[in-house]
């Protein structure tokens, strides 16, 4: 137990401080993520220490469950695919933009607009995509129109981490959760659309109130360039996307599991974007440059994750912190522990920790368990840049537009924002369930 604890910890403690510190190293002139190298050491430390069973190991990775992590990460990242290929077509940076011109010189209608829009589109695609979209286009009309760009890239960051709890689709902490535990597509929405209008609102309105000295001033005329770049391909892109949503809120009455799903449509956009690239006799420039951008540094990291919460499930680490917060209430005690969780070692190797930390409940408790783990890791990511993938890619745009915003600022609005709204939404769920 003591060594499963023990490179688990280093792991996750030297994961941060790559994020902190060293985020990408440089190899052959290729920029490579470093968080995904630790773990998958730290994974490796674990398997040659034999802190985890190799056989419980290889059988997890291939038994037919919903606990597999394969199934959920091609999940995720078929659904990455939809979304970043709408983003190559141009279709976020349009809305973006026709948004900019809508809300005319008024920093109020802009800031409502822009919340607004970045919600819609996260539910039905993901924050990650959309925090990688809008962020340099806001830091761009923001320096042309002489304003500060920090009211709506917070509001832009919370919306995306706080809307993304919609669906199931919305964050790969979502997926995972869900899926481990059987939790189908429309399950998920019905008992999370109250929990999620709830952080909406409250979050919102804290934000509102945080920057509403900011707002009052005019924005200097600006404009940002509206362009789809193909929109025979944009409308295969958002039929792909609208059908595979469709089909996925569906999928557990007919009784076909979602990672089909999402991986039939990824490949059917493949398929289709070939053909019309091949008729019109040049390359798929938007599905090469798509691939290039998909989320691959993600299977390593969920596996090597993977790995050391099963070496510490296999050596009791799990069931004495199981022990620990099924104490009192579950909705409050896993809320605000997965909460707290996500900002010590991020919140997607939070998830597969309380994940396998609810595994002993049964019924209801356990029901109210994952949905409150799901709270605190969507949730989570406002407090500070290392509790979501989402917050250090926003944090490392931000450094390459030379906008100022430290650890410290983040964690000073975060805070602000976050604790009122996990202790709102986790109200609404434990009356709801």
């Amino acid at each position: 137990m003591v060594a499963s604890v023990v490179i688990c910890g280093i792991t996750c403690a030297l994961m941060i401080a790559s994020i902190l510190f060293f985020p990408k190293i440089a190899i052959k002139g290729h920029e490579i993520n470093t968080y995904w190298i630790i773990t998958l050491i730290g994974a490796a430390a674990i398997l040659l220490s034999h802190t985890a069973d190799i056989s419980a190991v290889s059988e997890a990775l291939t038994a037919d469950t919903a606990i597999n992590p394969l199934k959920i990460l091609v999940l995720f990242i078929s659904m990455t695919v939809l979304s970043i290929f709408l983003d190559e077509v141009g279709f976020f940076s349009y809305l973006a933009a026709v948004t900019l011109e809508k809300a005319g010189r008024s920093q109020f209608t802009l800031f409502l607009y822009l919340y607004g829009i970045v919600s819609i589109l996260t539910v039905f695609t993901s924050n990650d995509i959309i925090i990688l979209t809008f962020t340099p286009f806001i830091c761009y009309f923001a320096k042309n129109a002489s304003i500060s760009p920090m009211p709506y890239l917070f509001a832009e960051f919370i919306a995306a981490n706080t809307w993304s709890m919609a669906l199931i689709i919305g964050n790969p902490t979502n997926i995972y959760l869900a899926t481990a535990n059987d939790i189908g597509f429309l399950d998920y929405f019905v008992k999370m659309i109250l929990p999620t209008l709830t952080a909406g609102i409250v979050s919102f309105t804290v934000l509102f109130l945080i920057f509403k000295k900011q707002l009052s001033q005019p924005i200097l005329p600006a404009k940002a360039k509206a362009e789809i770049k193909d929109r025979l391909l944009l409308y295969v892109g958002i039929a792909h996307l609208g059908l595979c949503t469709a089909l996925l809120a569906v999928s557990s009455y007919i009784h076909i599991e979602m990672y089909y799903v999402s991986l039939g449509f990824a490949v059917s956009l493949a398929v289709w974007v070939l053909i019309i690239s091949a008729a019109r006799k040049r390359k798929p420039v938007e599905l090469i440059e798509c691939l290039k951008r998909s989320p691959w540094a993600l299977i390593p990291f969920v596996l090597s994750m993977f790995v050391m919460i099963l070496s510490l499930s296999q050596n009791g680490v799990t069931q004495k912190i199981d022990d620990i917060i099924s104490q009192g209430d579950e909705v409050f005690s896993f809320g605000v522990t997965s909460f707290a969780s996500a900002n010590i070692i991020n919140n997607i190797p939070m998830s597969v920790l309380f994940s396998s930390i609810a595994e002993p409940l049964t019924g209801a408790a356990k029901t109210r368990a994952i949905y409150a783990s799901v709270v605190g890791s969507n949730i989570g990511a406002f407090l500070t840049p290392v509790g979501a993938l989402a917050g250090i890619m926003w944090s490392s745009i931000l450094r390459f537009q030379k906008v100022k915003f430290g650890f410290g600022d983040f964690v000073k609005y975060g805070a602000a924002v976050s604790v009122p709204t996990i202790l709102a939404t986790l109200t609404v769920l434990d009356i709801e369930l």
